[in-house]
């Protein structure tokens, strides 16, 4: 096990180096100096080209691509993200002040998907083929198919603009008023929700209805196993490593695809800000932000990994 975990981590420490320098040189790349951007309006000045090329300098930007990587992943390394170039704060504290809003969208939206596609699936499965299963699995593929920021459009309109009950956006610390945080996170959470339980629904379906269907289950309720026991005890039980996969992907695809909600609802997480920076070409932000993401996304699958291969003996043994 322990080999196991130590071959996936060097993975996932590689692919998170491999992204965080394609999103650098492509940033690079892009239009735009941040040297420019740095001094503001004093850079167009005849008399500043002097002070501009020694801070072109300073920053590394007369530097081949992979040496300015080196430089900034050297910075990384000891914490230190760059510094804004609008706001002058440092891009570490940008994130970190921002990751809380996220963070809360991100696990309530998991929570409450799964309390809800669990014993949505558990029906499902042991009515299969029944009208119930087949309203389950239209809400599936229609839970799947709804575009996020449409779903969200609809809620604003519903239920703020034409009910009245809930804010259409923005955000409030849970730590400073919890109920203005409940009436503001219900939105966003329900639209990420939606998709969220339709998979999960869908996979946990098929796996419970493939295992209700193998032979220890069929021989089990022959010695008069009750249909509860065979149920938690047994299906639900072999079905959860594939449910845990999924949530672990889904969990890791949503910490930056939540973006297009955090914009649609005025959420001030990780997304918001680098959707600002984006518009406002502040480079740092953007990398800081991926790094973030693309660090995030590894640690949940190194997490998921692990837990995969502690509820399933057979790929405990074989690691």
């Amino acid at each position: 096990m322990f080999y196991f975990v130590l071959r996936r981590a060097s993975e996932v420490l590689l692919s998170v180096v491999l992204v965080s320098f394609l999103v650098f040189a492509m940033m690079v790349a892009a239009p735009g100096d941040p040297a420019m951007m740095l001094m503001g309006q004093a850079a167009a000045r005849s008399e500043n080209q002097a002070t501009l090329e020694r801070l072109r300098r300073e920053m590394g930007l007369d530097k081949p691509v992979y040496v300015q990587y080196g430089l900034w992943l050297g910075k990384v390394v000891r914490g230190d993200l760059g510094v804004s170039f609008r706001s002058g704060r440092p891009v570490a504290e940008l994130i970190t002040g921002r990751l809380p809003a996220t963070l809360q969208l991100l696990f309530v939206s998991v929570l409450v998907s799964l309390l809800i596609s669990i014993p949505l699936a558990v029906v499902a499965a042991l009515t299969a083929s029944s009208w119930l299963d087949r309203l389950t699995i239209f809400f599936s593929v229609g839970g799947v198919a709804i575009p996020g920021f449409w779903l969200g459009l609809i809620l604003i309109l519903v239920f703020s603009v034409q009910l009245g009950w809930l804010p259409p956006s923005g955000y409030t610390s849970i730590l400073e008023d919890p109920v203005d945080n409940l009436k503001r996170s219900a939105m966003p959470v329900a639209t990420l929700s939606v998709y969220l339980i339709a998979t999960f629904t869908r996979f946990l379906r098929g796996d419970l209805i493939e295992v209700l269907r193998q032979d220890y289950i069929r021989t089990a309720a022959a010695k008069g196993l009750g249909r509860s026991a065979l149920l938690w005890r047994h299906a639900l039980r072999n079905a959860l490593p594939s449910l845990w996969t999924v949530v672990g992907i889904e969990t890791g695809t949503l910490l930056g695809g939540a973006i297009i909600v955090e914009v649609v609802f005025g959420w001030s997480g990780i997304g918001w800000l680098a959707v600002q920076a984006v518009i406002n070409n502040d480079y740092a932000i953007v990398q800081g932000v991926v790094l973030f993401v693309a660090l995030g996304f590894a640690l949940i699958t190194l997490l998921t990994d692990i837990g995969y291969a502690w509820l399933d003996p057979r790929l405990r043994e074989a690691s």
